[in-house]
């Protein structure tokens, strides 16, 4: 690889050359389509798979299509009338309600730190210096991603050599790239210091334990304790978060994700007071639709506003009554 296509490499982030490459594959292989492809055999494959797929795949795999095609110097059959007319008519005929993950709350985010504790004195008394480690790195994990509010990606590719922590005070963490950093300027987010529930002290307490001092700050322990040298899959995180919700007594634990973290943190703020435009800016949000997914309304069914406007039966009866002695007096 020479220097131009290193440089080429660089400008996809590896999860989407990942996801690419899968939905490639799954064009030629599975489907057994060939390439370059043309718009008719792009249409087909929309059709063949508009039942059984949901429509950001399919939209996922237009756009890995389209990528491969320009990458390889060929048109984009992605972009044919025909082909935006199939999907047009599968979003039509197949509708699908977005799922969103369920938000983790603070009741349940203390449950869930206080279970994790227990784990962590429990694992030291028995001399399971992998258990220790495990429980550790969690507790870190799951405070961070919720006061920082980062996906799960982010929590994946956090490297120690980023992070600076003030113990009592704060920490700063910095991403090189994030989602939709175009420019690959690179973005520092803070996080407090708190009485508990505290971020700072839990990765604190992690790298002491772990003795990292670069790399990745969240990586796989095997049973004999040994940490992996590279950081955790962001696929992995779902399965491990759901395992911990699950062990500490979290009701439907595979209703959450890692998007939990962010969601919960995004309501927190909310009923907390934090005005839109904070929150923005303290999660990373670029525009307001981003920032809306995550945030449910503090009165999600609209019954206190509709419950205000309802007044007491004997009340409405007076009421009606002395509407109508009123209509009366003026018709006399």
């Amino acid at each position: 690889m020479d220097k131009i296509d290193q440089y080429i490499h660089a400008a996809t982030r590896q999860n989407t050359r990942r996801s690419y490459q899968s939905a490639i594959h799954h064009y030629e292989v599975e489907w057994r389509g060939y390439l370059p492809a043309t718009a008719e055999s792009v249409a087909r494959y929309l059709a063949d798979y508009a039942e059984t797929l949901a429509i950001n795949t399919l939209r996922h795999r237009l756009a890995a299509l389209g990528q491969w095609h320009i990458d390889q110097g060929f048109p984009d059959p992605t972009k044919a009338p025909i082909v935006r007319k199939v999907f047009r008519g599968i979003q039509q005929l197949h509708p699908v309600q977005e799922k969103r993950a369920k938000p983790l709350q603070l009741e349940q985010l203390e449950q869930v730190t206080t279970w994790l504790d227990g784990a962590i004195v429990a694992a030291g008394a028995e001399h399971d210096s992998a258990a220790q480690l495990r429980h550790t790195r969690d507790k870190a994990l799951v405070l961070i991603g919720f006061w920082r509010g980062f996906r799960g990606d982010e929590l994946a590719r956090l490297e120690v050599q980023y992070v600076a922590a003030l113990p009592g005070e704060g920490m700063t963490c910095y991403l090189p790239q994030t989602k939709g950093d175009r420019q690959f300027k690179g973005s520092t987010f803070k996080a407090p210091a708190l009485s508990r529930l505290c971020p700072v002290a839990a990765y604190q307490a992690w790298v002491d334990l772990s003795g990292l001092e670069s790399g990745a700050v969240f990586r796989s322990i095997n049973r004999w304790g040994k940490l992996g040298d590279t950081g955790l899959n962001p696929a992995s995180i779902i399965p491990l978060l759901r395992s911990l919700f699950a062990q500490a007594g979290i009701l439907d634990a595979d209703e959450y994700s890692a998007h939990s973290l962010r969601r919960g943190f995004a309501n927190w703020a909310t009923s907390n007071g934090w005005d839109l435009k904070t929150l923005m800016e303290y999660v990373g949000w670029k525009n307001i639709q981003s920032a809306m997914r995550y945030i449910d309304g503090a009165d999600p069914f609209g019954k206190k506003r509709i419950e205000a406007g309802l007044l007491p039966v004997e009340l409405q009866t007076k009421s009606n009554d002395l509407l109508r002695n009123i209509t009366d007096q003026e018709i006399l």
